[in-house]
């Protein structure tokens, strides 16, 4: 969400005034109905030191001990399309007399007046925006695609099978960690083998880390290309709109995607999340079927570069997708297109479905485990999936 303003301070020295508090930090954030509290997730006998150990690692920096002027020293942040009080200024004063404005300079003669002001002005964004590239003749020489497989070869070779029907020579990624591993000899694909039952983030990693291309595009074993899977105009939309970093279609009818609502909370607490289904922003200019949005379907075509700097955290093993863009969530521009879809493949019963299911379905220590993780490297109170 970094948003760029302009705010000059002035300060004419009278008298000395000693500074004696410090910049006023955000309160607790209210945590949408239905929300899980991530403290009541912690293991009992760990609680207490996990939460101090956070504590610790999100400190709010602030300009201090040199200045007579309190102010954040590393830019500021800001929810989009929401009014958010900055770390320094005077809410009510700004609005009655700079709404609307971009640039706001405030000027006194008294210091603890000054910082006052500085408290309580919020700041509205009013473009949901986030970064900047070219492109050849040859799709193969700009898109890869990539996918993660386990114990599902029936699936990946109708997958191949499909994309060579529509693109005959665009590479192929593969990361594979079944328990025991099937040969894949074809053209212009790459099979790469993990170690057994790795995980879906860490085969992610593996396949986007092997991407020389300056997109990839992210597809599951068991979808199918059909006459809509144009990747064309995926990337036609990301030309045209360079500060993209992931542009997102439909699998067949299902065009899921999410906005992910974020509240700071106070600092010993964290945050509050709120993942809201369908939830999206304005349309993108010139293409009516794409809007902005946080987070999108798993078929999806993305910036390799932008997306290597997010990466995939390998502790999810399988319960995990919304996680990817949460930890991109400012420094991922993402859109959902409807004019583009892939087809998804029936489920059939086979010889390895008990097995895979084993797998593939999380337990309960699994979603303990997710909780955990976003109550401390999220830094998150609270969060709740809509």
């Amino acid at each position: 969400y970094n948003s760029h303003s302009s705010v000059s301070l002035s300060y004419s020295h009278v008298s000395r005034s000693p500074v004696t508090r410090h910049l006023p930090l955000p309160g607790p954030c209210t945590c949408h109905q239905g929300s899980t509290i991530l403290k009541d997730h912690l293991p009992k006998e760990q609680s207490e030191e996990l939460k101090q150990r956070r504590a610790r690692e999100f400190q709010l920096l602030f300009a201090l001990p040199n200045s007579p002027l309190q102010y954040p020293i590393q830019g500021y942040t800001v929810q989009p399309l929401t009014s958010t009080v900055i770390p320094g200024i005077l809410g009510s004063i700004c609005r009655a007399l700079c709404s609307g404005e971009n640039k706001l300079i405030i000027e006194s003669s008294n210091l603890v007046l000054l910082n006052n002001l500085l408290a309580k002005v919020s700041y509205t964004s009013t473009v949901y925006h986030i970064n900047t590239g070219d492109l050849g003749i040859y799709i193969s020489s700009h898109v890869t695609i990539t996918t993660k497989t386990f114990l599902r070869y029936r699936e990946l070779k109708v997958l191949l099978d499909s994309i060579r029907k529509f693109y005959n020579n665009i590479k192929v990624i593969i990361a594979d960690d079944s328990l025991e591993p099937e040969p894949i000899h074809r053209e212009n694909i790459l099979h790469y083998l993990m170690p057994p039952a790795q995980g879906w983030f860490a085969g992610r990693n593996l396949a986007v880390s092997q991407v020389t291309t300056k997109y990839f595009l992210w597809v599951d074993d068991d979808f199918v290309f059909t006459e809509k899977t144009k990747i064309e105009k995926l990337v036609e939309v990301m030309e045209a709109n360079p500060e993209l970093d992931v542009v997102g279609g439909a699998v067949e009818e299902n065009q899921f995607y999410f906005t992910l609502i974020y509240e700071e909370g106070e600092e010993n607490e964290g945050g509050c999340l709120y993942r809201m289904s369908q939830g999206k922003f304005h349309s993108l200019p010139g293409y009516p079927q794409c809007f902005l949005a946080n987070g999108v379907v798993n078929f999806f075509l993305a910036r390799t570069d932008a997306v290597q700097k997010v990466g995939f955290d390998p502790k999810l093993q399988r319960v995990a997708h919304s996680e990817f863009f949460m930890d991109g969530l400012g420094s991922l521009l993402v859109a959902s297109c409807s004019q583009v879809s892939i087809g998804h493949q029936p489920k059939t019963a086979d010889s390895q479905s008990s097995t895979y299911d084993k797998y593939r379905i999380p337990g309960e220590n699994d979603e303990e485990f997710k909780l955990q993780l976003h109550f401390y490297k999220n830094n998150l109170k609270c969060i709740k999936y809509g």
